[in-house]
């Protein structure tokens, strides 16, 4: 029933006999009332708190803005999202070409949502009703809440709250600030007065008690003050005692507050059980929704990664510490899928952003409180991190039983440096599809370290226990390994290294990717910079269309159309060594 969802347009307001709405949430995704859309965790989390919401997707931007007034102004704000993912992202390729299809959109439609969304949907809002509030958030809004590169221009922005006019910018996970502001909000207090509300950013006309940070003018002048900039915000997001960060912005400031503690496993779980469809909104029947499609019968299991890569979102944006449901929220949710009248028994994903961090913390908490490291893993593994797979073990096997459940897949990504014998053999033999994705991104110990990845040797070592578990339960399973080309710190003769040791593993590669610069990572930092911020050393960047293309090849050094321009890059960095190791003896 249209009822059982968010109602989206004026016909379905008057089905629930609605004159008013609190608050009208604006998103670039299609709606899809799921709890691994942003979107509509954040609507039903108002929702549970008594408010009236209304969700317009994808809104056409163009002509006469109709979808921005079609369910006219809200009583407490508007709220904006990008979707689950950053606009530009969604859009451009490494090489800023624009992408033919969108996994948020029916059909996977491309053009459903502009560039620079949050900032195109905020300035529209309030053009038209200026006298309304606006909160952003979402992945965009978090990793962009203060001066970033941004990769599509070549160049610093500002924080997106300087371009969006936005009042007020919710980073990382909304549940907990939403809560509090609509409590807050209750109590009489006006959203444009809250300025000490923690997990959020406003701009500030005076300054403030806090971490002060180099200006966003500063930072244009001197790469050396943003990559100053980004040691402190990294070092401030990953301990539990932060300080609030103030960054000066013309004659004004960015003031971003300190987050919540990690959520509890009662908090997600209240977040988790909200009485979700679990289904595309009935408005896009007929049509297919791609990214639906590849979590519909997934369960995730877990919010936060404390694996720290250079080049990842998850722990900005999820936070360093896990936060875990309880297995009897896992369990209700499988139950639900298993209703699912195309459900045919199996789980595509048991897992979350590393599958094998479930319920695992801090034994003592508070050396963890006292912590500021960006990574448990590296460069060695904390000895302070409870590394007990039970909890895991305990859904996993809990789960084989049911007698609705033919297989439970874990189609999330793993860890191999974070690792037990009885873990690895029940993923193995259990949870496999036949095809076992990792991700050492690449060979090169220097250029592994600059990802805060772990020594290639450990992924070796992982593949002969892969093989031994395969002999010894007699399946013929593949280990595919996934890696990243014109990484910083990545030189040319380092990829031709990967192609060669890669290849005497027998691997074929075909999870590869050139790396993208997103705003907010440490590997975005370095490539802008060229400087570690964490050193401030320089770190070679490969730039160029053409050094991005001259490293990208040696994954394809198998295929012989790429033969003679390998045989070229190798005379020309003086390693006619590698020639018959690559493309054949004749060659060399």
């Amino acid at each position: 029933m249209l009822t059982d969802f968010l109602p989206t347009t004026k016909r379905e307001l008057e089905l629930r006999g609605w004159e008013e709405v609190d608050v009208i949430l604006f998103s670039g995704d299609a709606y899809v009332d799921h709890p691994s859309f942003g979107m509509a965790v954040i609507g039903r989390t108002l929702e549970a708190e008594g408010l009236r919401v209304a969700i317009v997707p994808q809104p056409d931007w163009h002509g006469d803005l109709r979808d921005f007034k079609k369910l006219g102004r809200p009583r407490l704000f508007f709220a904006i999202t990008a979707g689950s993912m950053d606009s530009m992202v969604n859009h451009y390729t490494a090489n800023r070409r624009l992408r033919q299809d969108d996994a948020y959109t029916p059909d996977g439609r491309h053009g459903m949502r502009p560039d620079y969304c949050t900032i195109t949907y905020s300035k529209i809002l309030r053009e038209l009703f200026p006298d309304v509030p606006i909160v952003i958030g979402g992945i965009e809004a978090s990793m962009r809440r203060l001066t970033h590169y941004d990769y599509w221009q070549d160049r610093l922005m500002p924080s997106i709250l300087i371009d969006s006019r936005a009042d007020l910018l919710i980073y990382g996970m909304g549940e907990q600030p939403l809560r509090e502001l609509v409590d807050r909000l209750r109590r009489g207090e006006r959203l444009t007065d809250i300025h000490d509300l923690r997990q959020t950013a406003f701009v500030s006309d005076n300054d403030t008690d806090g971490l002060h940070l180099h200006s966003y003018e500063q930072c244009l002048k001197s790469k050396a003050c943003y990559a100053e900039n980004f040691r402190h915000i990294e070092e401030q997001s990953a301990t539990m005692e932060a300080q609030t960060l103030v960054e000066p912005v013309g004659k004004r400031f960015v003031v971003v507050n300190p987050p919540f503690p990690t959520m509890t496993t009662e908090e997600i779980d209240r977040s988790f059980d909200l009485p979700y469809q679990r289904q595309p909104h009935p408005k896009y029947k007929g049509k297919r929704i791609p990214a639906f499609d590849m979590i519909r019968f997934s369960v995730n299991m877990h919010r936060g990664c404390f694996g720290g890569c250079s080049f990842c979102t998850i722990s900005a944006h999820q936070g360093k510490q896990v936060a875990s449901r309880s297995k009897r929220s896992i369990m209700q949710e499988i139950e639900k899928i298993a209703r699912d009248e195309e459900f045919r028994g199996y789980l595509s994903d048991l897992g979350g952003p590393s599958a094998n961090m479930y319920m695992m913390h801090g034994k003592d908490p508070e050396l963890c409180r006292r912590c500021r490291r960006h990574t448990c893993l590296q460069p060695t593994i904390c000895k302070n991190l409870n590394q007990d797979f039970a909890p895991l073990l305990d859904i996993y096997r809990t789960v084989n039983a049911l007698p609705y459940i033919k297989k439970a897949f874990v189609g999330s990504g793993i860890r191999y440096d974070l690792m037990s014998e009885e873990y690895g053999r029940e993923l193995i033999v259990n949870h496999v599809s036949g095809r076992l994705k990792v991700a050492p991104e690449h060979t090169e110990d220097h250029v592994l370290a600059l990802m805060r990845k772990p020594p290639f040797e450990q992924f070796e070592s992982f593949r002969r226990f892969f093989d031994r578990i395969n002999q010894e339960a007699q399946l013929r399973e593949q280990l595919i390994p996934y890696f990243i080309s014109s990484h910083p710190g990545c030189r040319v003769e380092d990829m031709a290294e990967l192609a060669v040791k890669t290849k005497k593993m027998n691997f074929r590669l075909e999870q590869v990717q050139d790396f993208t610069p997103t705003p907010m990572t440490l590997a975005t930092v370095m490539y802008y910079t060229g400087l570690n911020p964490y050193t401030m050393k320089p770190v070679f960047v490969a730039r160029t269309k053409e050094q991005k293309l001259e490293q990208r090849q040696f994954f394809f050094h198998y295929d012989p159309q790429y033969r003679q321009a390998i045989i070229q890059t190798l005379r020309r960095i003086g390693r006619q060594d590698l020639i018959p190791q690559l493309v054949g003896s004749r060659f060399g």
